[in-house]
């Protein structure tokens, strides 16, 4: 019977993607976990691995594609690889554990799918990390920590660990899950390959060398326009713009459409005020310089971005309120009581918001160095969608472009955003003498639904307080 496999639930409302690369070819035979298509969606280039093994029977997607949550991609055939298929190796393995599977292996491969990113119903969120939590196998009873035995069935695990495992060559089978009943977690992985974090880089490099060729054909292909979602009040017609002179029309990517689209929505159903400030840095600024040299040493660079975090989250824990999401129908105000924070890293593609969770648990020295790597990650195009989901608050940091301020827009669902600009010495009265110090610009923007005023003008003053006493920051854990 075949087996039909469509586009997982993504979460955090995602409803679409669009496809990259189709990574296996009609008539193989895969095994489970095995890459099977690229897909980019508003907020990264996602790997989607295979929930079961089987043969390829058919392919319903081609790159360039756009695919929503429930389209089918790839319909499996039910039996092993048939006699004759070219191959040797791979195929004759995959053959040998299609055959072996149970006539209950369709029950396993739903739970496979769940753990894959694909449910019949929604996730639910795993508590105060914001992450979604994973469906297991039926035959797993709940509260156990036992990985399921060789041969009884797909392991549950998340995507992200399923592509860690592969990159440290970890048999996941082999793995002793310790996460909620009986979830591999990455920790599993790590453990069970030994520390192996040579093996780890190599892999990474491999796999960014990979990917980057990806993107290479990605971007050769005919680019296809497609129109903006409608938000709020339609727009008038354009007019012929050719009349008065030569036009090029230029197809907006699939990340740059989908920014433009949220942008629209924020702007039209959040009312934004903006509460401008000022903080003097000058000890902050003197820290940072001094610690350089050290910092280095442990394979650490200092930025301000780190204290600012750290500011905003100790902030966040004296205005909760900002620290939520507005639901109009429920009359509520949801409050988050963990603390995601994202900051926006500019790439070639586009702004992306990767998050840094638990930032009000972390010292500064911790976020800076989990900072450093995700912005990384996301520059080099290997973020996955666990590193942008769950976040509670934004801040964006222009201050390296320059410029004497900004209002930036509220990343919905979210109901405030930080902006921060350039800071510069400028002469100011400092215990009674005109002094060069150095003061940062700050304007923080949130919606006026859920707080006046007063409260923005007390969450600036709460961040600009910490920022002038540094050395709390570094006390703070």
């Amino acid at each position: 019977m075949p087996r039909p496999f469509v586009l997982p639930d993504l979460g955090e409302g995602l409803t679409e993607a669009e496809i990259v690369k189709v990574l296996v070819n009609e008539g193989d035979v895969i095994v489970e976990d095995a890459p099977l298509l690229e897909v980019e969606t508003d907020k990264a280039t996602v790997e989607i691995p295979s929930p079961f093994g089987g043969r390829v029977a058919r392919i319903h997607v081609h790159p360039g594609q756009s695919v929503k949550v429930g389209d089918v991609l790839v319909t499996f055939d039910d039996g092993g690889a048939p006699s004759g298929l070219g191959g040797a190796s791979a195929p004759v393995a995959a053959t040998a554990r299609s055959a072996a599977a149970p006539a209950s292996r369709a029950a396993s491969a739903a739970a496979s799918v769940a753990a894959t990113g694909k449910s019949a119903a929604p996730a639910k969120p795993a508590g105060a990390g914001g992450r979604a939590s994973v469906m297991t196998p039926q035959a797993s009873p709940v509260g156990t920590t036992q990985a399921p035995p060789v041969g009884t069935g797909p392991v549950p695990a998340t995507p992200a660990t399923r592509r860690l495992a592969r990159e440290l060559g970890v048999d996941l089978r082999a793995v002793r899950g310790t996460g909620p009943g009986g979830r591999v977690t990455d920790d599993d992985v790590t453990a069970a390959a030994g520390g192996a974090s040579g093996s780890r880089a190599l892999a990474a490099d491999g796999r960014g060398a990979e990917r980057a060729a990806v993107q290479a054909r990605g971007a050769e292909r005919e680019a296809v326009a497609k129109p903006l979602a409608a938000v709020g009040v339609e727009p008038p017609a354009l007019p012929r713009f050719e009349q008065w002179g030569p036009i090029e029309r230029q197809p907006l990517s699939h990340l740059r459409r989908t920014i433009a689209e949220r942008m629209t929505l924020s702007a039209t159903l959040i009312p934004h005020v903006t509460h401008f400030d000022r903080a003097d840095v000058t000890e902050l600024d003197a820290i940072i310089r001094r610690n350089v040299e050290t910092a280095r040493e442990r394979g650490l660079t200092l930025t301000l971005t780190s204290f600012l975090l750290k500011a905003a989250a100790l902030a966040l824990q004296e205005h909760p309120q900002f620290n939520a999401s507005l639901d109009p129908a429920a009359g509520e105000l949801i409050v988050k009581r963990y603390c995601h924070l994202g900051v926006a890293v500019a790439t070639e593609r586009g702004l992306i918001v990767p998050v840094i969770r638990d930032v009000d648990k972390k010292s500064v020295v911790e976020v800076q160095r989990e900072l450093a790597a995700l912005a990384q990650r996301v520059r080099e195009g290997k973020a996955m969608l666990e590193d942008l989901r769950g976040g509670t608050f934004t801040i964006t940091n222009i201050g390296a472009l320059g410029g004497t301020g900004a209002i930036p827009i509220i990343n919905y669902p979210e109901v405030a955003i930080l902006g921060v600009a350039r800071g510069r010495e400028e002469p100011v009265v400092h215990e009674g003498k005109i002094v060069p110090r150095m003061l940062l610009p700050i304007s923080f923007t949130f919606d006026h639904r859920i707080a006046d005023g007063a409260d923005g003008a007390r969450f600036a003053s709460a961040i600009v307080r910490r920022l002038e006493r540094p050395e709390q920051l570094l006390l703070e854990w």
